[in-house]
This record gives structure tokens, C-alpha cells and sequence, in this order.
């Protein structure tokens, strides 16, 4: 009797396994072991271990670490180089630099992007794909049919679609010319337009989805200087950006853009310090987490310096934002992400390697924890629904 008893626990924990797998709530992180920051310099290391995609499930609290797989990434460009699809199914991984074959002491600009199946056990990579130079940031749409990658070194926007597991290239936008460093593409709830960040000129250019059908509009935003990170709400009513600078210890800003507007406008900009790295718009888009390196990246004799970054969260209403809350984080601090009940907040710590874990309960912020990552988490996301 002891015995069949057993086997029903045994059996009945497998099916509760099952279940909780099946519907998981996934963080994926990109993690870059090619570079470190040495007193404010970025340096190349000398025989690399191989880049990894760290998994993350959302449903524990803390987080807890379910998986970790070789893929190549890279800290270079905004820190939105991973992108899955709504269901969970997929996450694409993009590497924008890699270590340069003629001289290992450099790194050149990537094309590659790593589809991984999330819900295969392990998970494991099933294709690598060709974007363009400096495949940097990624979104996948709402509908979970498109995926957009801007190519940083190149000008250029590259156009994928998916069916099931399947991703496939279906072409490339030209925007600009290179120098224009096309940093990221975010794309709107309901699919039909994407804005794509220009660091290299400081403009934000509009496009235009039907479909696979991607159109350039010749519109382009002007926000502030050096817009990288974009982030829109789901509710489709306005697009977060961070303007990073120039990285000379002025204080940086965050621009609203009006997404409703015609034509979309820039409609109100915050200071929130140096170098605005990361941005992301909570699930119920009342609010906006930045990540802020505060000059944590610079050598401590800069008069820039400070020993650590910090998180910053905005409250967004009316098409203003207002500071409400603020938190130490650890050094060249990269990207952040929300869990789908806007409760907890992960940030990326390159140079710790490790993900910082908070509590957010709409007014304050609370540290729950660290995880440690293998290598320096460059890119953080999760399903956007």
C-alpha cells in the first residue's frame, strides 16, 4: 500500500512539473564572455569561453535558473538582442560583434542570429540565421509572426517571418547608411508599425508593416541625443526611448513618444542621469524601469565616476513621466524586463555577471536576490503579449 501510494505522489508531482512547464513564465538573458571592463575600458579576452543564453523561471520567487545553453551575443548595441515570441515557443538570440579572425585582440561585426527552441529538454538551438553586420536589436510582434532585427553596421532593418519553429529571412530595409548605427527595432501592439532607434545620427525613423511587407515612411522622430533603447506599451499609446549621450557625465534623458499621434510625435523628455542603458515599459504601461550606468562604466579617477548604476522608475500618465522610485545596481549595467504581473523587475550586471532580482509593488522597489549568469548578461527580455 505504501508503495502505491508513492507512485500516485511520484506521479502527481510529474503531471504538477508538466503543468508548470507548460505554462511557464520565461526570462531569457544574452550573456557576452568575449569582453570585460577594466577601469572604464573595454577589453577583449584572451581565449574566450563561448557566449550562453541563460533561462530563467518567472514563477518562483526569487527567479531561478532553468537552463543554460551555448549561443553567441555580444554587450555591443542596445540591450534588447533577444526577443521571444509570444507563446514562449522561440527566443532569437542576436550576436552583433565577435571575435575578429585575423586579430583576437579585436572584435568585428556579427550576422548572426541563434533560434532556440524553448520548449524542447533541453533547450537547444535549432537554426542560425544570417541578418545584417551588427545584428543588434530584436522584436518579435504581438502575433508572433514577424521579427525585425536592426543592423548596426550596415543602416539597415532585417525582416524575418515565423510559422511554428520556423523562422525565415524575407528581407532587408534601408534606412540610412551606416554611420546612422541603427540600434533597435520596436515594434507597435497591433503589428503595422515599428520605430527604429539611430544612435549614429540621433534620429528615430518610422516604418510602416502589412504583412511580411515592411515600408520605410521617410518619417524620422528627433527625441534627444543618441536615442538607443525603445520600448512601446501594450496599449499601443506610447513608445519609451532612452537618448544615452555622449557619455561626458551630463545627464542623460528618456523621451515619451506619442504613438497615436499623425504623424507619431516626441511629446515630453526627463532627465534621469548618465547613460540611460536599458528601458522597459511595465505590462500595464503605467510605468517605465531605466536603467541608469550612472558613470559606473567610467575609470574611477573620471570626476564622472560612481561605484554603481542605479534603477530608475518612471510613472507614466497623461503622456508625463515622473520619477517615483530609485534603487542601487551594479557596474555597465545593461538591460531590464518585467514579469508579466509587473511585480518583479530583473536587471543585468555585466560586470558582476549576475542578475539583479527586485520586488516592485508600483511606489518602491525591494532587492529579493542575485542570480549568477556564465558570462556578462549584455541583453534581458521576456514574452511581449
Amino acid at each position: 500500500m505504501r508503495i502505491q501510494r508513492r507512485i500516485v505522489v511520484l506521479a502527481l508531482l510529474a503531471v504538477a512539473a508538466l503543468a508548470t512547464r507548460a505554462h511557464a513564465q520565461l526570462a531569457v538573458t544574452s550573456n557576452d564572455n568575449k569582453v570585460v571592463l577594466e577601469n572604464g575600458t573595454v577589453k577583449v579576452v584572451a581565449n574566450p569561453a563561448p557566449d550562453t543564453v541563460t533561462i530563467l523561471d518567472l514563477k518562483t520567487s526569487p527567479p531561478r535558473v532553468v537552463a543554460e545553453i551555448a549561443a553567441p551575443g555580444s554587450v555591443v548595441g542596445p540591450p534588447f538582442s533577444v526577443a521571444l515570441t509570444p507563446d514562449e515557443t522561440l527566443a532569437l538570440v542576436g550576436s552583433s560583434s565577435k571575435i575578429d579572425p585575423s586579430d583576437p585582440t579585436k572584435t568585428v561585426p556579427d550576422t548572426r542570429i541563434s533560434v532556440i527552441d524553448l520548449k524542447a529538454s533541453p533547450p537547444a538551438v535549432i537554426t542560425t540565421l544570417e541578418a545584417g553586420k551588427g545584428a543588434a536589436g530584436i522584436s518579435v510582434n504581438r502575433q508572433g509572426t514577424l521579427a525585425l532585427v536592426a543592423n548596426r553596421s550596415e543602416g539597415t532593418v532585417s525582416v524575418f517571418s515565423i510559422s511554428g519553429k520556423t523562422v525565415t529571412p524575407v528581407g532587408k530595409v534601408m534606412i540610412a547608411d551606416e554611420k546612422s548605427a541603427t540600434a533597435h527595432a520596436a515594434i507597435t501592439p497591433d503589428g503595422k508599425m515599428a520605430l527604429i532607434t539611430r544612435d549614429g545620427d540621433s534620429k528615430i525613423s518610422v516604418l510602416k508593416i502589412d504583412g511580411t511587407n515592411v515600408e520605410y515612411t521617410k518619417r524620422d522622430i528627433n527625441a534627444g541625443l543618441r536615442p538607443y533603447g525603445i520600448d512601446v506599451s501594450s496599449k499601443g499609446d506610447f513608445a519609451a526611448v532612452a537618448n544615452i549621450g555622449v557619455g561626458q557625465g551630463d545627464a542623460d534623458t528618456v523621451s515619451l513618444i506619442d504613438v497615436r499621434a499623425t504623424p507619431p510625435r516626441v511629446v515630453e523628455t526627463v532627465t534621469v542621469g548618465q547613460t540611460p542603458e536599458g528601458i522597459k515599459v511595465s505590462p500595464d504601461g503605467r510605468h517605465v524601469a531605466v536603467v541608469v550606468m550612472n558613470g559606473s562604466n567610467k575609470p574611477k579617477e573620471s570626476p564622472f565616476f560612481a561605484d554603481g548604476g542605479k534603477l530608475v522608475l518612471l510613472r507614466a500618465n497623461n503622456m508625463k513621466l515622473t520619477k517615483v522610485a530609485e534603487a542601487p545596481i551594479g557596474h555597465w549595467s545593461q538591460g531590464a524586463a518585467f514579469s508579466p504581473d509587473g511585480k518583479t523587475i530583473l536587471v543585468g550586471n555585466m560586470v558582476e555577471k549576475d542578475i539583479h532580482v527586485f520586488s516592485w509593488d508600483g511606489s518602491s522597489l525591494k532587492e529579493v536576490g542575485r542570480l549568477k549568469v556564465n558570462g556578462g548578461p549584455a541583453a534581458v527580455r521576456t514574452a511581449e503579449k
